[in-house]
């Protein structure tokens, strides 16, 4: 029981850290398990913004495909999608989310395709 509430309250903190990041038009790019940082009490915080970018939620953009940790990197952007927002973010965060029930990468490829080949 414990354990499920430190994951809904580990969740609930990168939720609320990326809907400060979203509201304020950066995009981090880069959500996965060693880029969030704990402290002794439990508190979480996203670090290694090197991938983040500004953005505008209701104006087209293109931006590079090549963000994201390989293992935590969402389908549009594995099929070449040059227009994205959030939702790659949250995607990365489904994936930490799941690694934290499964205690492993739920998409551990080694390629883009083999990847691709898992989701399917």
């Amino acid at each position: 029981v414990v354990f499920y509430f430190q994951v809904k309250c580990y969740l609930l903190q990168i939720l609320k850290g990326l809907e400060y990041c979203h509201t304020h038009g950066v995009l981090h790019r880069d959500i996965k398990g060693s880029n969030l940082l704990l402290d002794s009490n439990g508190n979480l915080k996203i670090a290694d913004f090197g991938l983040a970018t500004f953005f505008q939620p209701n104006k087209k953009q293109h931006f590079t495909t090549r963000v994201v940790t390989l293992w935590y990197r969402p389908p549009e952007l594995l099929l070449g999608a040059t227009e994205y927002g959030i939702g790659i973010d949250l995607w990365s965060v489904g994936c930490v989310f799941g690694e934290l029930f499964t205690r492993k990468p739920i998409l551990a490829g080694k390629t883009e395709v083999g990847i691709v080949t898992i989701i399917i």
